[in-house]
């Protein structure tokens, strides 16, 4: 059984969807949680709200993760909160259109690519210069979340989303070689079709019901579940795990 947690977590786009559910779950650990939001205030608030409510802490921090100087303001604010122990690099979009890649608008690209790489990039450079030993910080963990979209590389719909979760797939074992030896662990989670506002957003509702009878467990996950395996890597349990990419997918 792992400790309660300690320390303060950041989660990036921590206002609904996974980002909520690994906020709330970080909390119920016994973390403090900066909860990070780019424009839904009131949806991180309302995560801050729940989190206090049931006894934990919480603040609402907003960043553009693409922007490296709203960063680095986010890891200022959460040091106001105590000691850096962990961050969850889950901020990313899709887009909220749907085809051939052919047919995605260049300025769409560009924005996908900003947040979903260059912002996971950005956080991770900030992560390291925190907690990195060398640096005198106290070592920790960083837990980017990709998705199983790189296997087969959703074609039809979110190609270029997909390649970029594989670049972060690639920058999580990358950085763990780099900084294993600071006392930092780099782990991703990479969740399969989960229930959240993702593909409503985009335009199909019905999109997780279609897919569940080709997943072996024959359901979508809950966003609860992919909460439990990012706290679970962030705990001592996960002491001796770095570089890992685990699946959170119902065996897809």
């Amino acid at each position: 059984m792992a400790e309660a947690g300690s320390g303060v977590v950041i989660v990036t786009g921590a206002s609904r969807g996974i980002g909520a559910a690994i906020a709330r779950r970080a909390a119920a650990a016994g973390y403090s949680v900066a909860v990070n939001y780019s424009s839904d205030a009131s949806g991180a608030l309302e995560v801050v709200g729940g989190i206090r409510a049931a006894g934990g802490r919480a603040e609402a921090v907003q960043a553009d993760v693409s922007r490296p100087g709203q960063v680095r303001a986010m890891f200022d604010e959460a040091a106001a909160m105590g000691p850096l122990t962990a961050v969850v690099n889950n901020a990313g979009i899709t887009g909220n259109l749907i085809g051939g890649l052919v047919d995605v608008p260049a300025e769409t690209v560009q924005r996908v690519v900003d947040v979903n790489v260059a912002g996971v990039v950005f956080v991770c450079q900030e992560a390291v210069r925190r907690l990195s030993a060398g640096n005198g910080g106290p070592g920790g963990s960083i837990i980017n979340i990709s998705s199983t979209a790189t296997k087969a590389g959703s074609p039809g719909t979110w190609v270029h989303y997909a390649a970029t979760k594989g670049a972060v797939d690639v920058l999580t074992t990358g950085l763990a070689a780099e900084v294993a030896g600071q006392g930092i662990r780099v782990n991703c989670v990479a969740p399969g079709s989960t229930n959240t506002g993702l593909h409503a957003a985009a335009g199909m509702p019905d999109r997780i019901e279609r897919l569940n009878p080709l997943i072996p467990m024959g359901r979508a996950a809950q966003p609860e579940e992919v909460a439990a395996a990012v706290v679970w890597l962030m705990s001592d349990d996960a002491a001796y795990i770095t570089g890992a990419v685990l699946p959170v997918s119902g065996g897809r």
